[in-house]
């Protein structure tokens, strides 16, 4: 079978939702095969009202020309309604593909609910990056359960050395054999929680511990964060490393004692999944997780990691104080993490799945 994937977000562009398409991609099965339209070089959107206008010559013409047998559409809205009106021209299948905040902004008004009731009721199929968006499909209509299945991101795996001598370096020259060390990775927004990790080392207990923070990555509250860092009490304990490179970032993972990022909900928009705590896992590395969005996909409450709420600010601090007493239950759930990271979220199962239902 062959299938035309449709998507405003993959590589260069970074992300989960490019990294999820990137490698669908990459591990789709061998015997099928995949082409992906991206919107890198604007072959999909075009100046000027309604710019997805072109999309639906384009679904019409490769259709015309037999190159597809399955269109799968990466973004509900604009995409979504040009898949549905090209398919009311002349029909064939499609699937939507969601991540979390799409689905959310594209309820966001009576026009865009209807757009997408419309969308969704023509789809074939409707595939969920997590559970939490699933049931948010299934809450807006009941009737399209049938249709709906998860498909959870994967993790690729390890290439680099697990002791290389990088980790050790860093271990030496940050004297983190001395230290409880925490990290986060991602973009620095609020709803990640670093602004939780950080009022968590005012409090007398943690401040006891002299834990290490260490945070990976940019974003529109890195300056506030960094104030709120500069007040803190263990203020030269928090250490921020701004970007890094995909390497760089796999020797800290490896070097640190916990991942954390007690990610939370805020306005609509959640975790849609949270792969880098998987990567923690690969790691060998426990994780810290907020019990929100689509994280519960990721993180199993005392199997891989520790899930709190994550507005919940004494829960956050006594899972920190918990795993930093703790060497033998931090080496239990990051060895448990690997597994199931190896086993349970591997790429070439993730997108058999997905090209098993779509078939």
């Amino acid at each position: 079978m062959k299938t035309l994937l449709l998507t405003l977000e993959f590589p260069p562009f970074n992300g989960g939702v490019a990294n999820y398409y990137s490698n669908l991609l990459k591990y789709w099965p061998k015997e099928e095969k995949l082409e992906v339209i991206h919107n890198n070089q604007g072959a999909l959107l075009k100046k000027g009202v309604f710019a997805w206008r072109g999309v639906i010559g384009l679904i019409l013409g490769r259709q015309k020309d037999t190159s597809f047998d399955y269109l799968l559409v990466g973004h509900i809205l604009p995409l979504g309604t040009a898949a549905y009106l090209a398919s009311r021209i002349k029909p064939f299948k499609y699937g939507i593909v969601l991540h979390g905040l799409d689905f959310s902004n594209s309820l966001a008004s009576p026009h865009k609910r209807l757009l997408t009731r419309l969308i969704l009721g023509r789809a074939d199929k409707i595939i969920c990056a997590n559970s939490r968006v699933a049931q948010l499909v299934i809450n807006f209509n009941p009737k399209l359960e049938p249709k709906v299945k998860v498909v959870n991101p994967g993790v690729e795996p390890l290439v680099l050395p697990d002791n290389s001598e990088k980790v050790q370096s860093l271990r030496a020259y940050y004297r983190l054999d001395e230290t409880f060390t925490l990290l986060t990775v991602g973009r620095l927004t609020l709803r990640k929680g670093v602004d939780a990790v950080i009022k968590s080392f005012s409090d007398i207990e943690i401040q006891a511990l002299r834990p290490k923070y260490f945070i990976i990555g940019s974003g529109e509250q890195e300056e506030y964060l960094q104030d709120l860092a500069k007040n803190s009490p263990l203020a030269d304990r928090i250490i921020f490393l701004g970007e890094l490179s995909e390497a760089d970032k796999w020797d800290w993972l490896r070097a640190c004692d916990t991942f954390i990022m007690p990610a939370r909900e805020i306005g609509g928009d959640f975790e849609g999944f949270g792969i880098v705590y998987l990567e923690a896992n690969l790691a060998g590395k426990p994780v810290i997780a907020g019990n929100s969005g689509g994280v519960k996909d990721a993180v199993l409450h005392l199997v891989n990691g520790l899930l709190v709420n994550p507005d919940n600010q004494p829960e956050i601090k006594e899972a920190i104080i918990k795993l930093a007493k703790d060497k033998n239950l931090r080496q239990e759930l990051g060895a448990k993490g690997k597994s199931r990271a190896q086993t349970e979220f591997n790429w070439d199962a993730q997108a058999k799945k997905l090209c098993q239902f779509i078939k």
